[in-house]
């Protein structure tokens, strides 16, 4: 499926699979690496850790941003309730921040979210992610006093803080 181009981008849907996104999350381990520590392996091992069809339809999706057909930002969501969509993984690749991809993949993201019938929008984001918290709060997101609890038993040192969006 494709979204409408918005600018310069043009939004694909894609799987977890797809080489597309394996580079979001190559590039996610990478950053995640950097910024809260831990082997990237076991990073990537933990972002791709998701059953592939909770982002796919009908209650989820993959979204890649591509500038001349390069993968320059993506992200997801899936579902969190009947009425809540997650957004997951949200990334822009580093040499083409700052330009308004980012705010470009929400809108999309968010798009297809009312399209698939939710009325929320719920996500974590790191404590060592500023940009990340500036983004949301100019999108509109609300901060929550507290995240969800971590799923599963391998943990990445992460400390989540939560947001909400009425759709």
């Amino acid at each position: 499926m494709k979204v409408p181009a918005v600018n310069d981008l043009e939004f694909v849907s894609v799987s977890q699979g797809d080489p597309l996104a394996e580079r979001l999350f190559t590039e996610l381990s990478v950053e995640y690496a950097d910024r809260y520590g831990g082997p990237q392996e076991r990073i990537l091992t933990w972002l791709q850790g998701y059953p592939p069809d909770e982002f796919a339809a009908p209650g989820g999706a993959l979204l890649i941003g591509l500038s001349d057909g390069q993968p320059v930002t993506g992200g997801g969501f899936r579902r969190f309730d009947a009425e809540t969509a997650e957004l997951k993984r949200i990334w822009t690749d580093r040499t083409y921040r700052r330009r308004g991809h980012a705010r470009m993949l929400l809108a999309a993201l968010e798009a297809e979210i009312v399209a698939r019938g939710y009325r929320r929008v719920y996500l974590t984001t790191g404590d060592r992610q500023p940009e990340a918290e500036a983004l949301y709060l100019a999108a509109g997101y609300t901060r929550l006093s507290e995240p969800l609890p971590p799923e599963g038993s391998e943990k990445v040192e992460v400390y989540p803080v939560a947001f909400q969006k009425l759709l």
